[in-house]
């Protein structure tokens, strides 16, 4: 087991894959980002982030912006703001509005103390050096700055895991197969706090549990094939293994007329 931890370890920080595959345009983060429209409560994670920078003047940089979801909000609501959306990979920014630019979390390309907040949402568990990139938000940001980091649990969405695994060990005949990759494992909602805590004396965890109910197995499929840039780490042939899963929520859904998906993320919002 620590091996398979250490191999989803380095293929989920692998900057190669995630720039030039995972992340290398905008459609395995908008499925997965849209299975969202079928939860409850809904939340507008944008709006949240943005009430939490309602204090802020000044520069806001956007630390692994991927497809600008939040910048564009942010241009929007709050046009005071300088807005600098930064990610490693060159091919997601393509539709994010300037200005934007490519670089590593782990050394990012501003000065000390300018920048008023940053936001790290749903990446820092992509960095290789987690207390590194911690200590570049650190440093980037301005004493009185605010840092809005986001990710999930360890809780979060275990429905999938067990669908992945069922239909894993149908097509491989073994009962169960092995776990699917975890995204948000090296720095989820349980663990993120310790490691903030190396550059924040406040930590304020605002947890988002809810439940996704679909009538239909596509938008589940869609989530669970945005993980096609990991599909080698799965030790199972993962076109087999989506179809199956796809007849596996069928029957489930004929069934019970629904498939429910329970969901934990959270924002903590750092200060020094």
């Amino acid at each position: 087991m620590t091996d398979l931890s250490a191999a989803y370890d380095a293929a989920v920080t692998d900057r190669v894959r995630l720039a030039g595959s995972a992340y290398s345009t905008d459609r395995d983060l908008a499925a997965r980002q849209s299975l969202y429209r079928w939860q409850v409560p809904r939340y507008d994670l944008p709006g949240i982030v943005a009430e939490q920078l309602s204090g802020v003047r000044g520069r806001v940089v956007d630390i692994g912006c991927g497809n600008g979801k939040f910048i564009q909000r942010l241009r929007g609501e709050r046009p005071d703001l300088a807005l600098l959306g930064l990610d490693i990979a060159p091919g997601i920014l393509a539709s994010v509005p300037g200005p934007v630019a490519v670089a590593d979390a782990t050394r990012l390309p501003l000065a000390t103390g300018s920048a008023h907040a940053a936001l790290a949402l749903h990446m820092l568990y992509h960095v290789p050096d987690i207390p590194q990139a911690v200590g570049e938000l650190t440093r980037v940001v301005a004493r009185d700055g605010v840092v809005i980091v986001s990710t999930n649990s360890d809780r979060d969405k275990v429905e999938l895991d067990d669908l992945w695994q069922r239909a894993a060990g149908d097509v491989l005949g073994t009962g169960r197969g092995q776990a699917r990759i975890s995204l948000s494992a090296r720095f989820s909602l349980e663990k993120a706090p310790a490691f903030l805590a190396e550059g924040f004396s406040r930590v304020e965890m605002i947890e988002l549990p809810g439940t996704i109910t679909v009538h239909d197995p596509e938008p589940v499929i869609a989530h669970m094939a945005s993980y096609r840039a990991w599909a080698d780490q799965h030790d199972v042939p993962f076109d087999a293994t989506i179809a199956r899963a796809r007849s596996i929520l069928l029957d489930h859904i004929a069934q019970h007329g629904a498939f429910e998906v329970t969901c934990l993320g959270g924002i903590l919002v750092c200060r020094r």
